[in-house]
């Protein structure tokens, strides 16, 4: 009998020991949502914010496109996964030879076959920096990982003459892909460079340099035009479609790695992005692994989260990893890059780095919020990205996707991530620089610049008349556009610069100019004044990515006004009418009804981005008990661990994945930050002990810790709190409050205080 005891004793130590070794980084599965998720949310392998995001694709020139996770079949690895952007498809293959990736409802084998192959999940790994796969009609071994710059794979190949790998600069992408110009060239028996010019989207014009070696000789080098081969063994040009491949017959199975340095400047660069950031590591390609590993793990790890699930933290992992895992680094390891007029740039000293991606639209909520607490490092490299743009063509950019004028969205949100910097003492230098870009964003009336659409159109329009006319652009420019004055009022005020905050302030007011004075919707309005008759509330005309109802709740620097202006029963009951609508739907709307203009009657759809702060405007009213029940309801329906359901909507670039995160810590920005008080609402957390370890370079290295008691899957709604062992009357503290360091206490119960 005591021996018994002390085998279970020995086995709940080892238990204990394995709990407590397990880091961050092993709660996160890139492949959750990657069945309905965005060219940008992938897989592979990626360096935070990298320039390099590596991974399997199996899918055309489709929305959504890259990798599906339902299709069985892989037809190469694409170095470039930005929004907008491609680049550089390799894959190891052999048997007969094909020169086209192929469709996954095209043969494996025999004519009319693609090199693409078959492949099964049970022989699938991905982590952050790291994805492998089994290619079944190949038996290839195919291993990836990456710097910020560049690409590192290792293929297991068998014992086969035919072996080879293709590199292909077309390939099938979510934007589609041009290829205007493109060339291949054999430098020697182990390294290849090369160049793709491309144009996406009908604005993103770029070319990608790269250089690739091998770790061991091949036997040789061939190139093909329009799945054609051509005669020379050393060079292939070409345009549309264009790809080459090098030998490696085996007798034995044997590994071969090849690593890629890319840039947009030149093959110089190239050259010296893989120098650089591959020195000390040689052809190791385990050690990268692991440098990649501690890369990701330090950033996951300034959030610990205790209690609750399995299941949850690796939903609060993964959707932390995917806040980083998209935006595209577009500078090179010496400050080189490419501007939006194609001129190569040198970045100054104290400017990091060029990032590029999707628009910040609506990122205020949350997205801005986690990096201001996890990594102010990377808001400086935003901030700086701005600033830059702004300084070397003119305008600063809401969608810098390639550092173009991409004009994706509405609004100027970048502002509101610059301002609320500033604010938090993140960003110091170049204030004036910054109000004066964000004036010229609220002022001057934009006209296409270096093949782009900068600023905010119809600005003078808005300005005229208060609102955006219907015969001059969507309704929803109106509210956006006086949230973008709020956020230039309050970057005057830290300057003090009374006259324009003044002036802004004021402007910032211009929200009801579109708020039907009967109704209190948001109705579309014409020239003349006049609001458009019998206007119905869920048609999505006249808005963008949202219907009347949705944005009549859109006004996030003016909630109280907002509150005030409705009536806080009518909006109280509006909105809890909306919620319990909209929870036998998981809070989601077929994405058709959104965009096409059909009209449906869908009240809160967190599968997009203007209603995303919809659970927390019940903090506003008499009714915050009810942010604490539908942030709960939220997390848990509309959220998942499944690769096919991790999110109901369009995750772009980690703004749903940072609701996730900030949500179930009980946190939320209604203003982006940008107000003197820095204010962040509260709600209830999912977890019983969550810890920001705050960065030691911005905020003294101190932590902030958030404790529930009592707290389970009944017991939601907050009895009462304590910040700093002093009762805490209202539901939000501050910003400061966070980063002086401390600890919010919450005492949870099953019923809600009336």
């Amino acid at each position: 009998m005591r021996c018994l005891k002390y085998i279970a004793l020995l086995i709940g130590v080892s238990s204990l020991s394995y709990a407590q070794k397990k880091q961050p980084i092993d709660y996160v599965n890139p492949f959750i949502g990657t069945s309905n998720s965005r060219w940008m949310l992938f897989p592979g392998a990626t360096a935070p914010n990298g320039m390099v995001k590596l991974s399997p694709d199996n899918q055309g020139d489709v929305w959504q496109g890259g990798y599906e996770y339902s299709v069985g079949s892989i037809h190469g690895f694409t170095h470039i996964h930005g929004w907008t952007m491609a680049g550089l498809l390799t894959m190891p293959t052999n048997g007969d030879l094909a020169l086209k990736p192929g469709r996954a409802d095209e043969p494996f084998k025999g004519a009319g076959a693609g090199y693409h192959s078959r492949f099964r999940h049970d022989q699938e790994h991905a982590s952050p920096g790291y994805y492998s796969v089994y290619l079944l009609d190949s038996h290839i071994k195919a291993e990836l990982t990456a710097t910020e710059r560049t690409g590192v794979q290792r293929y297991t190949l068998p014992a086969d003459s035919t072996n080879r790998i293709m590199v292909q600069l077309s390939m099938p992408s979510e934007y589609g892909l041009d290829l205007k110009d493109a060339q291949i060239t054999k430098v020697n028996n182990t390294e290849i460079e090369g160049f793709a010019k491309s144009s996406a989207a009908g604005f993103n014009d770029y070319v990608l340099y790269f250089v690739m070696q091998f770790n061991r000789p091949f036997s040789g080098f061939h190139g093909y035009v329009n799945q054609q081969e051509i005669k020379s063994d050393i060079e292939v040009k070409g345009s549309k479609d264009l790809g080459a491949y090098v030998t490696y017959p085996t007798a034995k199975a044997e590994q071969v790695i090849l690593r890629t340095g890319i840039s947009f400047v030149s093959t110089d660069q190239a050259r010296l992005n893989l120098k650089t950031e591959l020195k000390g590591f040689d052809w190791d390609f385990d050690r990268l692994v692991k440098h990649n590993r501690d890369s990701w793990n330090n950033i996951l790890k300034t959030i610990t989260v205790e209690g609750n699930s399995e299941t949850d933290k690796v939903k609060f992992y993964t959707n932390f990893y995917r806040c980083f895992s998209a935006k595209m680094t577009m500078s090179d390891v010496n400050g080189k890059y490419v501007d939006a007029c194609e001129n190569v740039q040198q970045l100054p000293a104290d400017r990091k780095a060029m990032i590029g991606g999707d628009a910040f639209w609506n990122t205020f909520w949350n997205l801005n919020l986690l990096w201001t607490l996890t990594s102010p490092e990377t808001v400086q490299k935003l901030v700086g990205t701005q600033l830059e743009m702004y300084e070397k063509t003119g305008w600063l950019s809401k969608g810098p996707t390639g550092i173009e004028y991409s004009g994706i969205m509405e609004g100027s949100h970048e502002m509101a991530l610059i301002e609320s910097a500033y604010l938090k003492g993140i960003v110091k230098k170049d204030a004036d620089v910054a109000f004066a870009a964000m004036k010229k964003n609220v002022e001057v009336e934009p006209t296409p610049t270096c093949g782009g659409n900068p600023g905010n159109p119809q600005i003078s329009v808005y300005a005229k008349y208060g609102y955006v006319p219907i015969e001059k652009g969507v309704t929803s420019k109106t509210l956006d556009y006086a949230y973008d004055d709020w956020c230039v009022a309050q970057m005057a005020r830290l300057l003090h610069k009374t006259d324009d905050y003044n002036f802004f302030l004021k402007r910032s007011d211009s929200w009801k100019n579109v708020f039907d004075p009967v109704s209190k919707y948001v109705i579309p309005k014409k020239e003349n004044g006049k609001f458009i008759d019998n206007f119905d509330l869920f048609s999505v005309a006249h808005f963008v990515e949202g219907n009347s109802w949705e944005y009549s709740f859109y006004v996030p620097h003016d909630v109280p006004g907002l509150v005030k202006f409705v009536d806080r029963t009518r909006f109280t009951d509006r909105l809890e009418n909306g919620f319990k609508k909209s929870e036998k739907q998981q809070f989601t709307a077929p994405a058709l009804d959104r965009t096409w203009g059909q009209s449906a009657e869908y009240y809160i759809n967190h599968g997009n981005e203007v209603t995303m702060q919809a659970a927390y405007l019940f903090n506003y009213t008499d009714k915050p008990y009810l942010t604490q029940y539908y942030t709960r309801k939220i997390l848990s329906t509309f959220y998942d661990a499944s690769p096919y359901t991790g999110w109901g909507g369009d995750e772009d670039e980690g703004q749903m994945g940072s609701w996730f995160v900030m949500s179930s810590m009980g946190l939320f920005e209604m203003n982006g930050g940008t107000s003197p008080d820095l204010r962040i609402d509260l709600s209830s957390p999912i977890f019983n002990s969550i810890k920001i370890n705050l960065d030691p370079n911005f905020y003294k290295g101190k932590t902030f810790e958030i404790k529930t008691y009592n707290n389970s899957a009944k017991n939601i709604y907050i009895q009462s709190a304590k910040l700093n062992g002093r009762v805490l009357n209202g539901n939000f503290i501050s910003f400061k409050d966070l980063v002086a360091g401390g600890k919010l206490e919450l005492f949870m119960g099953a019923n809600h205080k009336p």
